[in-house]
């Protein structure tokens, strides 16, 4: 068995929805299209985002997509370290104490890549595996979580995953296209690391979680639905109106899925980490598997608070979910969802 140990969360400066709009997009909208985006900044759930690069001082979307890459290494280096010093500090780890670093990011692509640069600068061991996965978008922290307590099973040391998004530096001139006023009303930037460590007696307490399975499920024939290009003027997101659709005929069965082998149904689970893609995703899932609005508080709040920071926010919601003033869940069932479509879910216990 592999546990969950520390988590460890970065974010840059702060900045209100209703500002962000009234000082910046309501201009950037301009026009006969200016109704429909205030109305999907307003219904998006977010209050408050986290930019690197405010539009309030700094507007990118004209900018080269080489100027917003030098940018990203400028400002994930120490997003990046801020995130993976806490999640060590709090399960009490060195650097040093690493097998392996997973690193999950689509936002920004370097040589010396951004594992190297943290290893380098954190001190991490020579010897030190690291795995870079990039491109999976807003589900890769499951993946990635899977990579590094696979390691942690087959060699009994601890690993580390850190997920570092900053979708700020891609946004994208003004348009009529709604797909990116709503990604432009959603996404956020944030940092989250986690400390994977063998389990043995003793060493779990009511907030480390042992993570007991991971599966996934992807639709290729909806693949168009969400996608991520690479354009001059940065990565352009893809964003169809049918994602909750195709979440709908999949996440109830996948859910069933993960959770027979260990003997539970859905009743059991009393913790649900739901990655907030936005609003319907929420609801989508809260529809699909029976559950409360209790159920789906913590995804939702992180919404509200963070806004979609892409693969680190799930990793955010089961921070929370630790967290949660009456007691952490001892049963969790963490999901997210990414391009493919992807669908990604792992069952987490503790004692």
């Amino acid at each position: 068995m592999v546990s969950l140990g520390g988590i460890g969360t970065a974010f840059p400066p702060e900045t209100g929805q209703q500002e962000i709009w009234e000082r910046f997009f309501v201009r950037h909208y301009a026009g006969p299209y200016q109704v429909l985006a205030r109305r999907l900044f307003a219904n998006a759930g977010v209050e408050r985002r986290h930019t690197v690069v405010s539009p309030l001082s700094e507007d990118v979307s004209g900018w080269s997509t080489s100027q917003r890459m030098a940018r990203y290494l400028a400002e994930a280096v120490p997003l990046g370290k801020d995130a993976v010093t806490g999640a060590l500090a709090a399960t009490g780890l060195d650097a040093t104490d690493l097998g392996m670093f997973v690193v999950c990011s689509c936002t920004g692509y370097a040589a010396p890549g951004l594992d190297i640069l943290l290893a380098r600068d954190l001190g991490m061991g020579k010897r030190t595996r690291r795995l870079l996965i990039g491109h999976m978008g807003c589900y890769a922290a499951l993946p990635g979580l899977g990579a590094a307590s696979e390691y942690v099973s087959a060699h009994g040391r601890p690993a580390l995953l850190l997920c570092l998004e900053l979708t700020s530096l891609h946004m994208q001139p003004p348009s009529r296209d709604p797909q990116q006023m709503i990604v432009h009303a959603l996404f956020s930037d944030a940092a989250a690391a986690a400390v994977l460590l063998p389990d043995g007696p003793g060493e779990r307490d009511g907030r480390r979680y042992v993570l007991r399975d991971l599966i996934s499920v992807t639709d290729t024939a909806t693949a168009d639905h969400m996608t991520w290009d690479i354009t001059e003027t940065g990565f352009r997101m893809g964003l169809s109106p049918a994602v909750p659709d195709v979440l709908a005929a999949h996440v109830r069965d996948l859910v069933v899925e993960l959770l027979a082998p260990a003997g539970l149904d859905i009743r059991d689970v009393e913790g649900w980490a739901v990655h907030p893609g936005g609003p319907r995703i929420i609801d989508v899932v809260r529809d699909e598997c029976g559950l409360t609005e209790q159920d789906v508080a913590e995804s939702r709040q992180t919404l509200a608070n963070h806004g979609n920071c892409s693969s680190p926010t799930v990793l955010m919601v089961i921070d929370a979910l630790r967290r949660r003033p009456s007691g952490a869940p001892k049963t969790v069932v963490a999901l997210a969802f990414g391009p493919g479509l992807t669908l990604y879910a792992a069952l987490l216990t503790s004692s």
